[in-house]
């Protein structure tokens, strides 16, 4: 098996390069169907979205006003990551979670701010849109006051796919936040509103290799090789904000298979088998990342992103190809 998806790996790079394709004006339908049938990462330049150019943060402060919105924080950037424990255990830890006005989020991520925690804006599953508000449900949204400014589908992607999104996401962080490298089960349109976006992307035929991964020393526990393994779960946790976030193992709940490698954007944190793509999205641009893309995601100072999740087509051989891939590495993090 090992040498088969070996040469299905070697086979596809050698089809299609490292290079990523740009447009410079988002497609028709029929075209994003033709990208879709690819399923390799865009470049999508051109996409004006008007009423977002405006967002500042005093303009997102008094829109907001004194609603409250959902912040996930950690004291290493490191949301839905792997850690090390005191004891030295490893755990895949979920950040703690507080409630705050978007003044005092936007205060968090100022250099000045002088918090030794990190505050990111990524509670995501739809917090702006989720699937209710599509089927017709009353879908209320803490950024409920936002939405006249957020389209709740992009035209030439719903009419390509034949659907509506599942999910409408706002994302808010600083150059600290970090996206530890993972797939997801959508046609992802993603676009950088303000700062900007470091994607490191591998196709997935690269799952195979990424097994014998190193993880690297920024997680501060010695080198070990792997990608995926079966981890405890935990969360970041305390009790008022003056306090320091304790990581907490959860009682009754099942082991998280999650991925390893901290910085895979880094030389020398991946395997030489595998094929990694570096791209920076900048404000105004927008990726098109297909299903089953493994991506680990950097930002810039005080990055504010928007994306459109759109569920993956299941009939055809796109899902079945995507599920045996994962099979060649044991249970998907997507059944978890």
């Amino acid at each position: 098996m090992a040498s088969a998806v070996s040469h299905l790996s070697s086979e596809y790079h050698d089809l299609n390069g490292d290079h990523i394709d740009v447009l410079e004006q988002p497609p028709t339908a029929l075209e994003f169907s033709r990208l879709v049938h690819i399923s390799r990462p865009v470049l999508i330049r051109g996409m004006q979205i008007p009423s977002v150019q405006f967002w500042d943060d005093e303009y997102l402060a008094a829109t907001l006003g004194e609603t409250e919105i959902s912040v996930a924080v950690t004291p290493n950037g490191r949301a839905d990551a792997v850690t090390q424990s005191p004891d030295g255990k490893l755990y895949f830890v979920e950040p703690h979670v507080e409630s705050m006005k978007m003044s005092e989020l936007l205060s968090k991520l100022s250099p000045e701010a002088g918090d030794p925690n990190i505050y990111y804006l990524q509670s995501q599953n739809g917090n702006v849109y989720s699937s209710r508000f599509f089927e017709g449900v009353h879908d209320p949204s803490e950024f409920e006051l936002l939405r006249h400014d957020i389209p709740s589908e992009i035209p030439w992607c719903s009419e390509g796919l034949g659907k509506s999104p599942d999910a409408v996401n706002l994302w808010i962080g600083s150059i600290h936040s970090v996206t530890s490298i993972h797939t997801d089960p959508y046609e992802n349109i993603y676009t950088v509103v303000r700062g900007s976006k470091h994607f490191t992307l591998l196709p997935p035929t690269d799952g195979w290799c990424l097994k014998g991964a190193t993880v690297t020393a920024a997680l501060d526990y010695p080198l070990m090789h792997f990608l995926e393994r079966m981890y405890p779960h935990g969360t970041w946790t305390r009790k008022s904000p003056e306090e320091p976030l304790t990581l907490m193992p959860s009682p009754n709940v099942p082991p998280i298979r999650w991925s390893s490698v901290a910085d895979p954007d880094l030389p020398g944190n991946l395997p030489p088998e595998a094929h990694p793509i570096q791209i920076t999205i900048d404000a105004g641009e927008t990726l098109y990342l297909p299903p089953g893309w493994w991506h680990h995601v950097r930002q810039s100072d005080n990055t504010i992103a928007l994306n459109w999740w759109y569920d993956m087509e299941m009939r055809g051989m796109s899902w079945v190809f995507l599920s045996f891939l994962r099979k060649c590495w044991g249970r998907s993090i997507w059944e978890r």
